[in-house]
């Protein structure tokens, strides 16, 4: 299937679509566009192009070199393109960075906070030449955060991680590191749902996404989401309470009606600790215990911070990996 001529054509879509959607953001016009004379690659200054970004047009440096990423998504694209940020805020895990980063990876990147809260100070020490955060994270700090550096706002995080990737590349000068990574994505995709038997196959296997949540119900993921996107993109199906999810998202649950999430195979993830999050109470019941995917074996724990909170395509190469190797068992 990899090889066959719809693939390849199917791939040079991919590329061609991503190349015009960087294109249009590098020019796209905004009601706010004050630098509405510059192009990618060009502009008032040569060194420096114009960003399509849900705060208006914002000039950038074309190649930056101290990038400051304020979410998890950020980093994720920053180091997938080969750009080590010189600050990265830090996610409410022990790790501080997600630990699905490797330690090289990471090493010599300075915390500027936790995410929701980043130091502005130790932002503005490091004397960056680009910011990438998004709206819906720090909307209310771009006011301060533009006068430290250029900073680059998505609308938001999470279902629109792809869109997202390529402003992020765009901001970054890594288009055509963008087209490759992208190009990869979807032959391992294509390999993986052929692993599964083949597009059929995988659609009649029904997926459930399930995060316990310290505070908070139990989440059962739809299909506007990070994680949701990557099960749609090996094309498994989904039971239909997914699509009972608020606004897409999730269809919260109490642990006396987590037999709701029954489905051929139940991926689970914590996000705090297990007893606090419900956890513990839950796997522990009846209503757990009598599900047909538990009682198949077909129930698959998996790590919080790469599945749920990774949101980039570093994160997603590995969940596929996880994926085919539990659905192949």
């Amino acid at each position: 299937m990899t090889g066959s001529l719809r693939s390849r054509r199917g791939l040079a879509a991919v590329s061609f679509a991503l190349t015009t959607a960087l294109a249009l953001s590098a020019c796209g016009s905004s009601d706010s566009d004050s630098d509405s004379d510059a192009v990618s690659g060009g502009g008032a200054s040569a060194d420096t192009h114009t960003v399509s970004t849900a705060m208006g047009n914002v000039k950038v440096p074309v190649a930056p070199k101290r990038v400051v990423v304020l979410d998890t998504a950020e980093l994720d694209s920053a180091l997938t393109l080969g750009v080590k940020p010189v600050g990265a805020t830090h996610a409410d895990v022990d790790s501080g960075f997600l630990s699905y980063l490797s330690k090289d990876q990471v090493a010599g990147i300075k915390d500027v906070g936790a995410l929701m809260t980043p130091n502005l100070e130790s932002i503005a020490a490091l004397k960056p030449d680009l910011i990438l955060t998004s709206k819906i994270r720090h909307g209310d700090k771009y006011d301060e955060l533009k006068k430290i550096a250029p900073t680059v706002m998505t609308e938001n995080t999470g279902f629109t991680w792809k869109e997202n990737f390529q402003t992020h590349a765009n901001a970054l000068g890594k288009v055509p590191e963008a087209e490759k990574v992208i190009s990869d994505y979807a032959t391992h995709t294509a390999k993986v749902t052929e692993a599964l038997g083949g597009k059929e196959k995988a659609a009649a296997t029904e997926v459930t996404m399930v995060r316990f949540v310290e505070g908070a119900d139990i989440r059962i993921y739809g299909k506007q989401n990070y994680i949701g996107t990557v099960l749609a993109d090996i094309g498994l199906g989904r039971p239909a309470i997914v699509d009972k999810a608020k606004d897409g998202f999730s269809y919260d649950v109490s642990p006396e009606k987590i037999d709701l999430a029954d489905a051929d195979v139940i991926f689970h993830s914590t996000y705090g600790d297990a007893k606090k999050s419900k956890e513990t109470q839950t796997v522990g019941s009846g209503l757990w215990k009598n599900m047909a995917a538990v009682k198949n074996d077909k129930v698959f724990p998996v790590d919080d911070e790469l599945w749920i909170q990774g949101i980039g395509y570093t994160a997603a190469g590995k969940i596929l990996d996880e994926l085919q190797a539990d659905l192949t068992k």
